[in-house]
C-alpha cells in the first residue's frame, strides 16, 4: 500500500468532503497546511489520545507545513462536545502548567522539530466584538443545541452556558486564520471542525478538508477514558503498560496495531504471520512498549510479565513503603505507596477486584487496612504491581 493511501485509510473513520479529492490533493505534490488543536484541560494522554497525534506527525513526516496548535484561548471556554455538563473553567496558568506536562508526552509521538507549536490566544484575544458578531453570523443556534448531549441537557433543563455556544465558532476561526487545507480530530470533533470548513468557504472561498479519526478501544473493550478506568496512558511505567496491553481481549490485537503503533501494514502482516494470538499479542506489547519506552525497557517488561502473571512469581525487587496510619482505609494506602493516583482511582481497583492483600482478593474501598493485613503484608494492584508494607507496631 502507498503511503498516500494508508494515510487516508489507518485508523480514519471518515474524512469529508471525500477521499478521493483529498487523495488528488496529496498526489500533486503541494505542500498543505495541516493542523490539530487541543485544549491543555488535562495532564495525561493516552493511547487512545495518541491516535490523532500519530496521523499529524504522518503528514510532518511527508514535508506538509504542520501545526500543533494549543487551545489556551478556547480553553477558557471548554469544549463540551463529549460532555454532558459544562466544563469547569481553567485559569490562563493552568492551562500553561497543563500543557508542560502534555507535551513532554506528545514528544514520545509527535517530532516536533518539524512541527510548529502556535497559541491561539496569538489571535483570538485580538478579535473584537465587531468581528465576533460577523463570526456568528455564519452559524445557526439551531445546528448547535441540535446535537445530541446539547439537546439530552436542553430537554433536561440543565444549565447551557452562552459561552459554550461560541465554541465551535471560535475553533472554526482557528482553522480560517491558519488558512487550513486539513485538519485533524477524532470523530466528536467533527461538529466543530466542519466550523472551519465553513469559514473557509465562506471568506476564503477555498475548500478544505476533515480527517476524522477512529477511536481506539480500552483495555476493557469500550472506548478508552480516563473516567472508566480503562485507559493505558503514555507515562505509565513500561511494566504497568506491557501488564495492560497484554490485558486486552484477542479480538482488539489488529485495532492496537493499527492505531497503536507505527508499523506499516505490511510489517504488521510479516509480523503475525505463521504466529499464535498470545505469541502475535507478546509481539505487540513489545512494539508498543519499545516506542514509547525504549526496546531495553520493554524486554524488561515483556520479562517481568512473563515472571510475575504467567509464572505467579513476585517480583524480587518489590518496593517497601512505610505506612503512617495502618487503620486508614485501603483506597488512601493505595494512594500512600503510590499504587493508586487518587482515593478515587484508589477506590475503583479495589472496587473492580483488582486489589489483594498478602493474595486475598479485597473489594471494600474503605476497609481499615490494619483489619486485613499486619507489619509486612504484600498489596498488590492488577498483574504486576506489588508494594510491601510496613509499620511500627
Amino acid at each position: 500500500m502507498d503511503k498516500i493511501q494508508e494515510l487516508l485509510t489507518r485508523g480514519v473513520a471518515n474524512i469529508i468532503p471525500n477521499k478521493e479529492e483529498l487523495k488528488k490533493l496529496l498526489a500533486s505534490g503541494k505542500k498543505l497546511n495541516v493542523y490539530l488543536g487541543i485544549d491543555p484541560t488535562t495532564t495525561k494522554i493516552h493511547l487512545g489520545h495518541a491516535v490523532v497525534l500519530r496521523k499529524l506527525n504522518e503528514f510532518a513526516k511527508l514535508g506538509h507545513s504542520v501545526t500543533f496548535l494549543i487551545g489556551d484561548f478556547t480553553a477558557l471556554i471548554g469544549d463540551t462536545s463529549d460532555k454532558d455538563t459544562e466544563r469547569p473553567v481553567l485559569t490562563p496558568i493552568e492551562i500553561q502548567e497543563n500543557f508542560k506536562t502534555y507535551k513532554k508526552q506528545a514528544e514520545k509521538i509527535l517530532d516536533f522539530s518539524k512541527i510548529k507549536v502556535r497559541n491561539n490566544s496569538e489571535w483570538l484575544d485580538k478579535l473584537n466584538l465587531r468581528k465576533v458578531i460577523e463570526l456568528c453570523q455564519k452559524f445557526s443556534l439551531n445546528d448547535f443545541v441540535s446535537r445530541e448531549l446539547m439537546k439530552k441537557r436542553f430537554n433536561q433543563r440543565s444549565r447551557i452556558a452562552l459561552h459554550e455556544v461560541l465554541y465551535p465558532a471560535i475553533q472554526g476561526y482557528d482553522s480560517y486564520f491558519l488558512d487550513t487545507d486539513i485538519q485533524i480530530g477524532g470523530t466528536d470533533q467533527t461538529f466543530n471542525m466542519q466550523a472551519g470548513r465553513i469559514l473557509q468557504k465562506n471568506w476564503k472561498n477555498k475548500e478544505s478538508f476533515i480527517i476524522a479519526t477512529e477511536f481506539l478501544m480500552g483495555t476493557d473493550g469500550r472506548k478508552m477514558s480516563k473516567s472508566w478506568g480503562n485507559a493505558i496512558w503514555l507515562d505509565d511505567t513500561p511494566s504497568d503498560m506491557f501488564a495492560k496491553i497484554m490485558a486486552i481481549n484477542d479480538d482488539l490485537i489488529d485495532q492496537y496495531f493499527t492505531l497503536a503503533t507505527n508499523k506499516s501494514f505490511d510489517d504488521i502482516k510479516k509480523i503475525k504471520s505463521g504466529k499464535g494470538p498470545m505469541e502475535i499479542k507478546k509481539e505487540l506489547t513489545k512494539i508498543i512498549v519499545t516506542e514509547l519506552h525504549g526496546e531495553k525497557d520493554a524486554l524488561n517488561a515483556r520479562e517481568n510479565f512473563e515472571k510475575t502473571v504467567q509464572g505467579k512469581e513476585k517480583p524480587t525487587d518489590m518496593a517497601t513503603r512505610t505506612i503512617a496510619n495502618p487503620k486508614a482505609p485501603l483506597a488512601e494506602i493505595l494512594v500512600e505507596t503510590g499504587l493508586a493516583k487518587s482515593k478515587s482511582e484508589g477506590k475503583r481497583v479495589i472496587e473492580q477486584s483488582g486489589t489483594t492483600v498478602d493474595g486475598k482478593k479485597i473489594t471494600d474501598p474503605s476497609i481499615p487496612f490494619n483489619s486485613i493485613a499486619s507489619s509486612g503484608a504484600t498489596i498488590q494492584v492488577g498483574p504486576i504491581r506489588f508494594v510491601k508494607t510496613e509499620w511500627k507496631k
